[in-house]
């Protein structure tokens, strides 16, 4: 069951009991108090004050021995060498180096799973705040609610939860961080059962800019800060403040069936698509499906929550009974299945690029076909072109509703390309970074006529348009939003939310 390929994914296990839960990480096993859950809860802000700032936490510079590990990303085609990087402990440590970053008139990003796409959660000559080490989990069984640090990835998460029985929507790559995730939309194999990841969030825990140098901690749900809770829904990556905790609305969930169907070779691709997209986004919600095309394989991939093998392959059959696929199912607790399929890191290719894509009307045979034509000329064998179906839960809107806009979308679709070998040295040319980005950027533009839009947490740095095809009509009241938590507009990046002028 090892055979799910499309991003480099951690392979590990995380550990839940009764009650309040500390997943294991580098700083929360050891340092006290290393709680993401602090202050803000009982009101709605608190470090409003401020002083000359101090950084606290774990602190890494360049002159430090482990320099090198922590300012690398996951995608080792971007390189860069921040002036400091703190690895957050607690809330009050975020809060400092906020405060510290405006003081000195530094540039800032913040870093969770390290996932960036295109390489935005690090920045040269300025402080990194890394928050992957805020690790702290409560769940509470009797109201299906949990509280987490925002530093878990979503391996660490799906584990967590499964041990105990419950679910919220994530991706599907372990490594990922969950807050990443679910603050751009966050869609998995879940998504047509429990809706998007960000529809679970009914609150959170972020530190925000106050004045001119200074930062306070505020609490965000449908009674507290509900616009922004709106927000964070869909566009908070980055964008208003540094989400700390999150909290989840949980779904219970005691086992899946996992099938993986594989098709050697692309002869079927036409017929295999053609069921695909006129099944899946239209079966039982509990059944969540992705479809990976290789320029040597076709891959299936199947979810079902609460099912048998039995289930899941009579709601396939119309995919399943195309050539001759070898088909595998397994039956167990979804953190387990979960588990099951992530690849190393270390397996996977170091440097990788995609584009992200939305279609609204099943693709006609014209765009099946340029999907073979350029998989047939793939630069590697893990580029790749996959979709995922959507439909079911992800057309409802939570109570508060979302900046998520695609909700009206058939599936999802990522042409990806993947190559190179890892090193500590990211950032060196590869001989084919030239031909995978020009295959990946010709290969997007063939399919412009069949799809629309974006999904932030996979950006489109070519796109002129970018705030409206990863927002669609909800910009103006976006850019009102940021005008309002983050006047200053000190969270910026390459694409970030603008302030709306006044």
């Amino acid at each position: 069951m090892n055979d799910f390929s499309r991003r480099g994914l951690l392979k590990a296990t995380a550990v839940a009991g009764a009650g309040a839960v500390v997943v294991p990480g580098a700083a929360a096993a050891a340092a006290p108090g290393a709680s993401a859950v602090t202050g803000a809860t009982g009101g709605e802000e608190y470090g409003a004050g401020c002083g000359p700032a101090k950084l606290t936490g774990r602190i890494v510079r360049p002159e430090d021995p482990g320099y090198t590990d922590a300012r690398l990303g996951w995608d080792q085609l971007f390189s860069h060498y921040p002036l400091v990087i703190v690895f957050a402990q607690n809330t009050q440590d975020v809060v400092n180096a906020l405060t510290w970053a405006r003081q000195n008139d530094v540039a800032l990003r913040i870093r969770s799973g390290r996932h960036n796409l295109e390489g935005w959660s690090n920045v040269d000559s300025g402080l990194v705040i890394d928050i992957s080490e805020l690790k702290s989990v409560h769940i509470d069984s009797a109201s299906r609610i949990a509280t987490v640090g925002s530093g878990l990835n979503q391996l660490e998460a799906v584990t967590t939860l499964a041990k105990q029985n419950f679910a919220v929507t994530t991706g599907t790559e372990g490594s990922v961080g969950l807050s990443g995730a679910t603050l751009g939309g966050g869609f998995g194999f879940l998504t047509r059962w429990l809706g998007m990841a960000c529809d679970s969030l009914i609150g959170a825990e972020i530190v925000v800019t106050k004045g001119d140098e200074c930062a306070k901690v505020i609490k965000v749900d449908l009674n507290h800060n509900s616009d922004l809770l709106w927000a964070l829904r869909g566009a908070g990556n980055g964008n208003f403040g540094i989400v700390t905790s999150l909290t989840y609305k949980l779904a219970p969930l005691k086992s899946v069936t996992y099938l993986q169907a594989t098709w050697d070779g692309i002869d079927d691709l036409r017929r295999i698509f053609e069921a695909y997209q006129h099944t899946a986004p239209y079966t039982d919600d509990r059944l969540g499906t992705q479809l990976e095309i290789h320029r040597n394989q076709n891959l299936l991939f199947a979810v079902l929550a609460e099912g048998t093998p039995a289930e899941a392959e009579k709601l396939l059959a119309p995919i399943l009974s195309i050539g001759s696929p070898q088909v595998s199912t397994q039956v167990g607790n979804w953190g387990d299945v979960y588990a099951g399929f992530q690849i190393p890191t270390e397996d996977e290719p170091a440097n990788w690029k995609f584009y992200s894509q939305f279609a609204r009307k099943p693709f006609p045979t014209k765009a099946i076909d340029v999907v073979a034509s350029f998989i047939k000329d793939a630069p590697t064998d893990d580029s790749n072109f996959f979709v995922q179906a959507f439909g079911g839960a992800v057309r409802k809107n939570p109570r508060g509703g979302t900046a998520f806009p695609h909700r009206d979308a058939l599936f999802y679709s990522e042409p990806g390309a993947g190559w190179g070998k890892r090193s500590d040295q990211p950032g060196i040319c590869d001989p084919l970074t030239p031909q995978a980005q020009a295959w990946i950027a010709e290969f997007s533009q063939e399919l412009r006529p069949y799809v629309d839009g974006a999904y932030v947490n996979v950006p489109n740095i070519g796109v002129q348009d970018w705030e409206t095809a990863y927002w669609r009509s909800n910009v103006d009241r976006l850019r009102r939003l940021k005008a309002k938590y983050d006047p200053h507009n000190v969270f910026q990046y390459d694409q970030s939310i603008p302030p709306a002028s006044r």
